[in-house]
């Protein structure tokens, strides 16, 4: 990652100095750009991204590319789970795919520390349902919750759910394991 950062840096440089025309590619490297400022904590060193968008020019800005990676990093930041991952599954390419993979588990996370925080205890959440919203399977998602300090319980009808109000959430300090995200099967390895 900190690799491409450097790459992608050293591009820009290139796009800014010659910058009267546009280039066939730059909206879709500018968009990654945007991207590997998902998380502000951590941001790579240089200027804001508020700051470096009034540098890009406007058509690059309204570009296809821009506006997925805007979308993506203001679902990202406003917590709108729903949003993130069903952007992601309808438009992201390979690349983009590639540099928002590792926060798709940190979403999917904190997706689920709302769920249990929110939740009616006498109503726990159906995994199929769960599974639907956070686009994992429900096996998947079952070892998710577990990672997360979270026990599923089966219905008298064989339904698996989640019970709601648990305490013992957590993310897991080793990080997480790859969860598929289905829909993008074609970009995994």
């Amino acid at each position: 990652m900190e690799q491409l950062i450097k790459s992608l840096t050293s591009l820009y440089a290139l796009y800014d100095e010659n910058r009267d025309p546009i280039y066939e590619n730059e909206a879709e490297f500018r968009s990654l750009y945007v991207l590997l400022h998902l998380d502000s904590r951590s941001q790579p060193a240089g200027e804001s991204l508020s700051l470096w968008f009034r540098r890009v020019p406007r058509p690059i800005i309204r570009s296809k590319e821009m506006y997925f990676a805007r979308s993506v990093l203001r679902s990202f930041r406003m917590g709108n789970y729903k949003r993130f991952f069903c952007t992601i599954a309808a438009e992201a390419s390979y690349l983009q795919y590639c540099i928002i993979e590792p926060y798709i588990d940190e979403v999917r996370a904190l997706s689920l520390s709302c769920m249990n925080n929110v939740g009616y205890k006498l109503h726990p959440y159906p995994l199929v349902h769960l599974s639907k919203l956070l686009i994992m399977k429900e096996s998947d998602l079952e070892r998710f919750c577990n990672a997360c300090g979270l026990e599923t319980c089966t219905d008298e009808m064989g339904n698996k759910l989640l019970p709601t109000k648990q305490t013992t959430f957590c993310i897991p300090k080793g990080g997480f394991q790859s969860f598929k995200f289905p829909g993008l099967e074609q970009f995994e390895s």
